[in-house]
């Protein structure tokens, strides 16, 4: 088949990743599809009223991929701020250093007891029994102590979802694991070790937030292949039709499609689908950003984000946003930000009319502000999905989801296209478009979506081709 027609349905990451590489490769006959007037999906930035940028949530800038790192110097050259990690746990009423397991010094006595006694047992349990479950996995791998103090509570926060629902095999690098000779020798000679993680480095763009990296490379590839504001509506699998609000048609030979699984389930009207689709859970995420009047006051000023497992606020992790870039608010000699995160399930209800009022009242009860009178701007914005919650069944559907629209040239991919959490970061999923465009055009495999875990292993440099291929390969099928 010369030059297939691929449609893409979403700019986000991973369609502008498929996007950018289709072009590189000299590929002319693709379309994009975008609901939003704008490209970044949920790496979009956005601008106040009163000139506070925000972003749909703490993204911070690192890699597992030198073709992605080239990639954002192309897209942003020399635009970037580069930071050494500083994020914290708030607990106790004080700031312990992240991870937690190696800062343990911080904490009163007896709960440093605890988890000191809850490591020693680990020593002597039996753990050749896989773990049931994301909590029998935390509780096999820190003790009773560690998982009681923080991180049950935190992850019931963040997922919105009970431990016991989700499956433990996405963890990876995504959760510091237990050295306990370096725990104690940390808590024997006081000292700080907040060194841990993928992300102890990060970067940041100097202006626009991180939707002002999409937009640069939606700005890499030529407009024409855009359409904005375009909602499909329907998918005849049969004929390779998509449907938009509008009544256009799009024809395809591939479709990849960045939608939410089950929203494209739903599309496609397979009732095999739609049950397994309906089996995938998520977390919603409320984003509040709060402008505040004044300089950052000094216990936060070298503070990227913190954690707060507690109940003394409804947020699971604040980022001091104007530390990011001091671009993110409209006059960094007279003002700074901080942006909180919460989340919403059926399981963990939230409050929406008084949400906002429950954050500011979590910052002052959390010392991150002062007095109310500091806020000058106040930004909410809901993500009805924000987290893919990796559940015990969830690979089970997509087993029977993902290689059933591929019989119909349906590739679905990124943040909840693939549903995978511990493939979801920017740089993952701009890789899963790159590397499915590499699949289907020059029949090499993917990696990210297929083993991410080998993915996060290390640095990979995908073959940069400018050759113009000319037919979707057996990799298609």
């Amino acid at each position: 088949m010369l030059s297939p027609r691929i449609l893409i349905l979403g700019a986000g990451c991973t369609g502008l990743g498929a996007a950018y590489r289709l072009h590189e490769l000299g590929h002319a006959n693709f379309q994009v599809l975008e609901s939003n007037s704008y490209p970044g999906g949920l790496a979009a930035s956005f601008e106040d009223k009163k000139g506070f940028t925000w972003d749909l949530g703490g993204h911070v800038q690192f890699s597992h991929y030198d073709y992605f790192d080239d990639l954002m110097d192309r897209a942003l050259p020399y635009a970037w701020l580069r930071h050494i990690r500083q994020s914290y746990i708030w607990l106790q009423q004080r700031f312990i250093p992240y991870p937690f397991q190696n800062n343990l010094r911080h904490l009163p006595p007896d709960d440093l007891a605890a988890c000191i006694n809850g490591l020693i047992q680990l020593q002597r349990n039996d753990r050749r029994q896989p773990p049931a479950n994301f909590q029998d996995w935390i509780l096999r791998s820190f003790g009773q102590g560690i998982a009681d103090i923080f991180l049950l509570p935190y992850n019931f926060k963040v997922w919105a979802h009970s431990p016991t629902m989700m499956s433990h095999h996405w963890v990876g690098e995504r959760v510091a694991t237990v050295d306990l000779e370096r725990v104690v020798d940390n808590v024997i000679h006081g000292r700080d070790d907040p060194a841990w993680g993928p992300n102890n480095t990060f970067q940041f763009p100097l202006r626009g937030g991180t939707g002002a990296i999409w937009k640069a490379v939606a700005g890499m590839v030529p407009n024409s292949h855009f359409q904005y504001s375009s909602t499909v509506t329907a998918i005849d699998t049969d004929r390779h039709i998509a449907h938009t609000g509008s009544g256009d048609e799009y024809s395809y030979d591939a479709l990849i499609s960045t939608m939410p699984l089950d929203n494209l389930a739903s599309l496609v009207g397979d009732p095999k689908l739609i049950h397994h689709a309906a089996g995938l859970k998520f977390a919603a995420t409320h984003v509040v950003g709060i402008g505040l009047a004044g300089q950052v006051p000094e216990h936060l000023a070298e503070k990227n984000w913190v954690y707060f497992p507690e109940g003394d606020c409804p947020f699971y992790r604040v980022t001091v946003f104007s530390n990011y870039s001091p671009n993110n608010v409209p006059d960094p000699t007279r003002c700074w930000s901080l942006m909180a995160e919460v989340s919403e399930s059926s399981f963990k209800p939230v409050a929406q009319e008084s949400l906002v009022q429950a954050v500011i009242q979590g910052m002052l009860s959390t010392r991150l502000i002062a007095s109310e009178a500091e806020i000058i701007s106040v930004w909410h914005k809901k993500l009805e999905r924000g987290y893919p919650v990796p559940t015990l069944s969830r690979d089970e559907h997509l087993d029977s989801i993902l290689p059933a629209l591929e019989k119909c040239a349906i590739y679905s991919r990124g943040r909840f296209g693939a549903w995978k959490y511990e493939a979801a970061n920017q740089d993952h999923t701009c890789m899963q478009g790159v590397e499915l465009v590499d699949r289907l055009l020059l029949n090499t495999p993917e990696l990210t979506v297929s083993c991410p875990a080998k993915a996060n292993a290390g640095v990979r440099r995908v073959p940069i081709s400018q050759s113009r291929p000319e037919t979707v390969g057996a990799g298609a099928k």
